[in-house]
């Protein structure tokens, strides 16, 4: 036998099939790389060189090289689910604030090349939730906002223009390109505010059976097919509770599998903000959790004063201004006053805000009053 499948690992260290220690020289490169992209090395043992093979291409022929061994001994080991398992919660980097079970189950969505749909309150950390597992799983990644997209057919096929020198052409999309990579990641932000076209065009793709675009409405036309490992993650602003989706076709819906992304708590928010600034001063990074983790209480009220929560993606704004020498209020009043209405007068949500803010500035507490009692 002049092949012989081997398991890469993490360490840069391979195993034969049987799991024995495979002593002879491999480059720790092609290793680590084969074992990031869940593939396995297949070894010429005359040439003494080898090469990445995808799993499927050796499943068939393992069985073959083995007739002699039971099906339990014949089961080729599966090293995704070793990753999954045991290195999946290792990659998860120290200022994403999620749950291990949340982030390991995201990390097997992508590897198995699952469609995701993250779900969750605006600021909640969902986009950027989705940069951090490409990098961590070293892939390439694609980033469309469709919830921003005018011109759908545009943005995900691309457009006909009229040269005169070589008249009309067809210029593919940037997102054509991107389905054609093998195991990105390409996220759909805002899929819940897209254009309907957008959801149609999205149907063959996202299809798990088909996984095409077609690039021209004729039966005929050209179709582009998704390349292998590629995965999409889409993010939908409609909170936990998945109830503002209902508007979206549920034959997309069933296209994906669902992420629901969960509101730090005040002591995750504090962890954030001075792992993120840890220059500022802790009683700052208090105030500014408290003040976020008081409004996403009174939301939740039977009769709240205010319709929306101060976000993560606010509380960190709000941080920086500080952190660059800005006082809580003078923070609050460009940063997160706009964000609520101020029509209503003394009744306003602005002036709710106003007034929970004005608690935490030292000076002036003893003049306000005590309006929050959310016990």
């Amino acid at each position: 036998m002049s092949k012989i499948i081997l398991i890469p690992s993490a360490d840069g260290t391979v195993q034969t099939t049987n799991g024995t220690m495979f002593n002879k020289d491999v480059r720790e490169a092609l290793v680590k790389l084969a074992h990031t992209n869940s593939e396995l090395l297949e070894y010429d043992t005359e040439t003494g060189k080898a090469r990445r093979v995808k799993m499927e291409q050796v499943a068939t022929d393992i069985p073959n090289r083995q007739e002699n061994k039971t099906s339990s001994e014949m089961k080729e080991p599966d090293p995704v689910l070793a990753f999954i398992h045991n290195e999946a919660i290792s990659t998860k980097p120290k200022e994403l604030i999620i749950k291990d079970l949340k982030w390991k189950y995201l990390i097997r969505s992508v590897m198995r090349g699952k469609n995701i749909m993250m779900t969750g309150p605006a600021g909640a950390g969902k986009s950027v939730t989705a940069k951090h597992v490409a990098k961590a799983l070293n892939r390439e990644f694609f980033y469309f906002n469709l919830g921003a997209t005018q011109d759908p057919r545009a943005t995900l096929i691309g457009n006909v223009h009229f040269n005169k020198e070589t008249g009309t052409y067809f210029s593919e999309s940037h997102f054509i390109k991107a389905i054609q990579t093998e195991n990105a990641v390409i996220l759909l932000d805002e899929l819940s505010r897209a254009h309907p076209e957008a959801w149609n065009i999205l149907m063959t793709v996202l299809d798990p059976n088909q996984k095409y675009v077609r690039l021209d409405e004729h039966q005929d036309a050209k179709t582009v097919a998704v390349a292998p490992g590629v995965s999409f993650i889409a993010t939908a602003n409609i909170g936990n509770e998945y109830t503002s989706t209902r508007s979206m076709d549920r034959a997309l819906l069933d296209r994906f599998v669902i992420l629901e992304m969960d509101v730090l708590t005040k002591e995750d928010e504090m962890e954030l903000l001075s792992m993120i600034y840890p220059h500022l001063e802790a009683g700052s990074v208090h105030d500014i959790a408290e003040i976020a983790h008081t409004t996403r209480l009174e939301v939740v009220r039977e009769m709240p004063k205010i319709t929306s929560a101060i976000s993560t993606r606010l509380t960190i704004e709000m941080a920086g201004l500080m952190a660059d020498g800005f006082k809580l209020n003078e923070a609050a009043e460009v940063c997160i006053f706009p964000f609520f209405d101020n029509a209503g007068g003394v009744d306003s949500e602005r002036t709710f805000i106003r007034q929970l803010v004005q608690k935490y500035i030292k000076s002036e507490a003893s003049e306000v009053d005590d309006i929050f009692n959310l016990a």
